[in-house]
């Protein structure tokens, strides 16, 4: 099953009983999910860590009332707002990537079977060139025993983001664009890591051996396993780390720590790198704004732990799990966390003119990364 804990299956129940309406109160949601037991995944289900990577990572690590604040918040996210706003005036955004450009998670047990997964030369956009070879055979190293199982389904996307999640070793790959064909299972770039519970969520050296910065389905470096809003986090109804985001305009030539490198194309100064920090202002009543439950969630999240711009896209938003074909789906449907609407409509009272953008420690790009094309 795709879940961050194996130990839970979403059941959500169906709505039986005169006036339930389609809106689920979040102190409800918990009860839509039904605990089933463990089967298979070569730990004891309370072995098994709700979050991904170190206490002290930059995914787990809560923002202190004090942090400061860049000098140019204001003017940046303003801009952001006001970008925002245009979505939400058009229709189309922001939005919350959940199905084609959402992330597999698939939780496998030790006895699962290996596979290696071939790093196609002709489509990883460059970064197999002659000053990056050790990288590319560190990584076709690190993808040569893969526990992947066999019926594994990859985001439909363009992306084709999956991770692989193996408890008992400790260990995690992730994929961008991958795919199964005639000759068995490739993918475009990705990465692997090693002792996943002391990791950073952030690719580098200490990843894996042989491991550089450039690693990675994201274009910034950042775990794509890291900043998902997870069938956990909705069976739990809170999310207990950072969220990442997506902005259509980022700026170019230039990323934010803890990001390692960038896929901007934008020359405008207001324009955020990837890697930026964002947090909605502390002193923020959200009771006050009466928000769908899981916006509120969200922006529970984003308050205490903040959100960091991960990629480019189409369009704006954040990153969610992506339910394997055969559960159910906690987001659609009459009782679904999107209340059967879009997920621009949930996210319409998000507010994107409260957030503050962290003091950010730039770096100029020094390196390329793929292209991503998300909705």
């Amino acid at each position: 099953m795709t879940a961050f804990s194996s130990r839970f299956a979403l059941l959500f129940a169906c709505c039986a009983t005169a006036g339930c309406g389609g809106t689920l109160r979040q102190e409800s949601l918990a009860a839509t999910y039904k605990t089933v037991d463990l089967a298979g995944v070569g730990a004891p289900a309370e072995a098994l860590p709700f979050r991904l990577f170190s206490s002290t990572s930059v995914w787990n690590e809560p923002v202190g009332a004090n942090a400061p604040v860049d000098s140019n918040s204001a003017e940046i996210i303003s801009a952001l707002a006001v970008e925002m706003a245009a979505e939400e005036q058009a229709k189309r955004g922001p939005w919350i990537n959940v199905g084609a450009y959402g992330v597999p998670i698939y939780t496998v047990p030790t006895q699962q079977p290996t596979v290696r997964i071939k790093l196609d030369p002709t489509t990883h956009g460059g970064v197999g060139a002659a000053d990056r070879i050790g990288s590319v055979r560190a990584l076709e190293s690190a993808w040569r025993a893969v526990p992947l199982r066999p019926e594994a389904l990859p985001a439909a996307g363009t992306d084709g983001h999956l991770v692989v999640w193996q408890p008992s070793t400790d260990r995690l790959w992730e994929f961008w664009r991958l795919v199964h064909g005639p000759e068995g299972w490739s993918a475009s770039w990705g990465g692997a890591i090693q002792h996943v519970s002391r990791s950073s969520g952030v690719y580098g050296p200490q990843a894996w051996p042989g491991a550089r910065a450039d690693w990675g389905a994201s274009a910034s470096s950042l775990s794509i396993a890291g900043g998902l809003i997870t069938l956990e986090d909705l069976r739990r109804s809170t999310i207990d780390h950072a969220l990442a985001i997506a902005v259509p305009n980022v700026r170019r030539g230039v990323f934010a720590l803890p990001a390692r490198r960038t896929d901007g194309t934008s020359t405008d100064p207001l324009a955020l790198p990837e890697g930026a920090h964002l947090r909605l202002d502390p002193a923020l009543d959200l009771a006050a704004l009466h928000l769908p439950p899981l916006t509120r969630m969200i922006a529970e999240a984003a308050q205490r732990y903040g959100l960091y711009v991960r990629d480019t896209g189409a369009i704006g938003g954040f990153f969610g799990q992506r339910p394997a074909p055969a559960e159910p789906n906690p987001y659609t449907g009459p009782v679904g966390l999107l209340e059967g609407k879009y997920p621009n409509q949930i996210l319409a009272s998000f507010p994107w003119s409260q957030l503050q953008l962290l003091k950010m420690t730039l770096r100029r790009a020094g390196g390329t990364s793929p292209r991503r094309t998300r909705r």
